[in-house]
């Protein structure tokens, strides 16, 4: 069976299977092949942020009846893989959404669209605007077409929870996020309390205690990237 995703200006068609499963994600190998790669092109911190997230995201989807672990840590690792085309703000939110579409994995696309804005609307992005005003109407109406769903939620929960060392304060983040940009509107920070509220009422437990080992991860990645550079 061939799938179609259509947008106003994007039409992305192709069939993925796995066993009996026809899904739009890429295998956890895939999708970890795809982030070393990416790193090579563009190093630097976001990419032990990436694996926080997917730790994050694995360690809570596991706790929440219903969510497939497996696509919340494929999503997580993902989400920021449009930094592999270079240093940008609402850039790379553009520039993974596309590589991903491309690619044919077009739930990790809409988790690089929607990771930046958790109430839903472009002008909550924290950052510049450095992409074209066509890219940017371009981006508003793909984000206007999507009812967010708990995979797009739980991603913005572990982005807000993901340092590159491990596993922050959520506050303690955001306040970094904050001085690294200039701002961070207080809607948008209540908005992540909410989003822990309700990942914490789902799993009935703590956030930080599901996903705790999250430095751990770092060690983990750095050995994977030792052996991928001695291949």
């Amino acid at each position: 069976m061939l799938y179609y995703i259509v947008t106003d200006l994007v039409l992305c068609s192709y069939t993925v299977k796995r066993g009996r499963r026809k899904v739009m994600y890429p295998t956890r190998q895939e999708a970890e092949a795809l982030l070393v790669d990416a790193g090579k092109c563009n190093p630097g911190p976001w990419e032990d942020h990436s694996r926080v997230t997917a730790h994050c995201a694995e360690r809570i989807a596991r706790a929440c009846q219903g969510m497939d672990a497996e696509k919340a840590y494929v999503a997580g690792l993902l989400h920021d893989i449009g930094r592999k085309f270079g240093v940008k703000h609402l850039g790379h939110v553009y520039d993974g959404w596309k590589y991903m579409c491309r690619l044919g994995y077009d739930e990790v696309a809409r988790i690089c669209l929607t990771h930046s804005f958790n109430e839903g609307v472009l002008e909550g992005y924290i950052g510049k605007f450095d992409i074209t005003a066509a890219q940017t109407e371009e981006l508003r109406q793909a984000l206007g077409r999507i009812e967010l769903d708990d995979y797009d939620r739980l991603i913005q929960l572990c982005d807000s929870l993901a340092g590159a060392e491990g596993v922050m304060n959520m506050e303690e983040r955001m306040l970094d996020v904050k001085r690294r940009y200039g701002n961070f509107p207080q809607s948008k920070w209540d908005k992540n309390l909410e989003l822990r509220a309700y990942f914490e009422q789902k799993t009935g437990a703590d956030i930080y205690l599901i996903v705790e080992d999250g430095k751990q991860v770092i060690a983990e990645g750095s050995k994977e990237n030792e052996r991928n550079s001695n291949d």
